[in-house]
């Protein structure tokens, strides 16, 4: 479990959930029941019945209270005995909604207390702020119908929603008015539906990640190289975090970090746009990672390091990658591409900006 929670960590992006919590949760529910994690492909779920994803929707900022006293100790839990009865047809498996600390060990803890398999992938290929960042729209299927539940007592079923704008806000909202987070079950697919909208053997991927780095730390050899390796990608800056802002804005964790280079990128200055995970990111001004390519930063041991615990005068290093494939063409861009965010660029993959940008 540590292996696995670490590895979906590093592909968290910085945010994700808090790793520490998702490894107590998945760990509880495998205790409490004396099943272990059962994970099959997507060729393997039943022909009759749905797989589902449940989730987390709120700000990463720490520090967040419920605003009101807590009626739901198991809003999760909740939601997803309400929506198999909603479905009207048998839950067969969880999947994942994202990579993440906690929103990938939370999925397969449901996984293991419902007694139900969980599909070796995800929604989206790492973590991400919105629920428009979910492969299911790319492929014109609907999230719903679904169920919200927040500890503190609301329960909204939504059976349809306008558009995924609309259906955003509702969630956002719900996980304001909690004052840290709704849990959502949502997402009903069927083994034909999944074949196409799942990113494909990610659990497994995080699991080896986690190794990876745990074996690199007993050789006393760079985590760093192993973690790039396994993404596909690239060490693409070294330094120190120099000035980090946030705040928590309509659901979000959001803010700048900036990172002073050293080594071979002295005199070189990073920044990062968060908005709950690294989405946008700069080198002396000039783009470096744009969404959605993965950015995550780790310590020079191996720790990944989400948002809520970075710091200014951390020494860390930076690691990129490209996206899934299906994040890269032009309806995954429209959701998750730079100007998705606000931003006036037209994307470029990431294994061109390093060769631009000169960081490798």
């Amino acid at each position: 479990m540590k292996k696995l929670v670490l590895g979906a960590t590093i592909l968290g992006t910085g945010g994700g959930g808090d790793p520490e919590e998702g490894f107590k949760v998945l760990y509880k529910a495998i205790e409490v029941t004396g099943r272990p994690v059962e994970l099959i492909n997507v060729e393997d779920i039943p022909s009759e019945g749905f797989i589902v994803v449940p989730y987390y929707v709120g700000s990463i900022a720490p520090g967040l209270k419920p605003r009101k006293t807590i009626k739901i100790i198991d809003p999760i839990g909740r939601a997803f005995e309400l929506l198999e009865r909603e479905l009207g047809g048998k839950i067969v498996g969880v999947v994942a909604s994202e990579m993440g600390g906690f929103n990938t060990p939370i999925a397969l803890s449901i996984g293991v207390l419902k007694g139900l398999p969980a599909v070796d992938g995800d929604l989206l290929g790492r973590a991400a702020p919105e629920l428009h960042q979910c492969t299911v729209h790319i492929f014109g299927y609907s999230m719903t119908p679904s169920v919200l539940v927040s500890e503190t007592g609301n329960i909204i079923v939504v059976k349809e929603y306008a558009d995924i704008d609309d259906y955003e806000s509702i969630a956002r909202y719900l996980s304001i008015l909690a004052g840290r987070f709704v849990a959502v079950v949502d997402t009903p697919l069927t083994r034909e539906k999944a074949d196409k909208a799942v990113v494909k053997n990610t659990i497994s991927l995080a699991y080896k990640l986690g190794d990876e780095v745990l074996r690199a730390i007993e050789s006393k050899e760079s985590p760093a190289e192993r973690i790039a390796k396994l993404l596909n990608g690239w060490i693409v800056f070294e330094g120190f975090v120099e000035k980090y802002t946030w705040r928590d804005e309509k659901g979000f964790l959001k803010g700048e970090v900036y990172i002073r280079g050293r080594g071979r990128y002295t005199g070189r200055l990073v920044k990062s746009y968060i908005m709950n995970e690294h989405i946008m990111v700069w080198i002396d001004n000039e783009p470096l990672v744009m969404p959605p390519d993965l950015f995550t930063l780790i310590t020079p041991n191996g720790t990944p390091i989400t948002n809520t615990v970075l710091k200014e005068g951390m020494e860390v290093i930076a690691i990129a990658a490209p996206a899934p494939r299906v994040w890269r063409t032009p309806r995954g861009l429209e959701l998750f591409g730079p100007r998705h965010f606000g931003f006036d660029y037209d994307y470029v993959p990431v294994e061109e900006l390093i060769v631009k940008r000169g960081v490798i």
